[in-house]
């Protein structure tokens, strides 16, 4: 059976335990660096990316969690997306710098300012997923070895993965379309 652990630090990580457990995985809330061990991939949940970077330096996590990332796979979903990033503009938060790709936090302004768009996502079939941006950031820039699956207006990616790291800008464990969780399985399981 697959283990998929995920970052139980805060944010939304209970909707993605939940959806894991209907897709048949076995999961973990993980909390600590010991949580780490035997997991077959990771998710790192939406939320706020400065309070999970400063509770994951708090709890010992993040030279494990960075460790993790840089071998399994990982997935981030929006404030995720910001904490797997190489750059998100400054040095002021804890960051991963796992994933090639240059984040822009809070790309669409303010929590008034979420929305919810039907969106075709490279992978996961031809019909378009209702994806939910909340505070969403986006990525500006990738790196040639990032496969772009997602993008808003052409130049706001908002789904990449790089080998075995994938980040959504959006929040899928917020839908009853399970396909990006499945998407995330299957590299899990290789």
């Amino acid at each position: 059976m697959t283990t998929i652990g995920v970052l139980a630090l805060q944010g939304a990580f209970i909707e993605h335990v939940k959806i894991l457990r209907k897709l048949g995985a076995d999961t973990r809330e993980v909390r600590l660096p010991g949580d780490l061990e035997g997991l077959d991939g990771l998710i790192i949940p939406g939320g706020e990316s400065t309070t999970i970077g400063k509770l994951a330096t708090e709890f010992g996590l993040i030279e494990p969690l960075r460790n993790f990332a840089n071998s399994r796979p990982t997935w981030g979903t929006c404030a995720g997306m910001i904490f797997l990033a190489k750059d998100i503009g400054t040095d002021r938060q804890p960051i991963l710098g796992a994933m090639d790709i240059k984040v822009n936090r809070n790309a669409f302004g303010r929590q008034i300012d979420s929305f919810e768009v039907d969106l075709p996502i490279k992978g996961i079939g031809d019909e378009p997923f209702h994806a939910v941006f909340i505070r969403a950031p986006v990525a500006t820039a990738a790196d040639d070895k990032v496969e772009i699956l997602a993008a808003l207006k052409g130049d706001q990616i908002v789904a990449a993965r790089q080998g075995h790291l994938l980040a959504t800008a959006f929040h899928p464990e917020l839908t009853e379309d399970n396909r990006v969780h499945q998407y995330f399985l299957k590299m899990a399981q290789g």
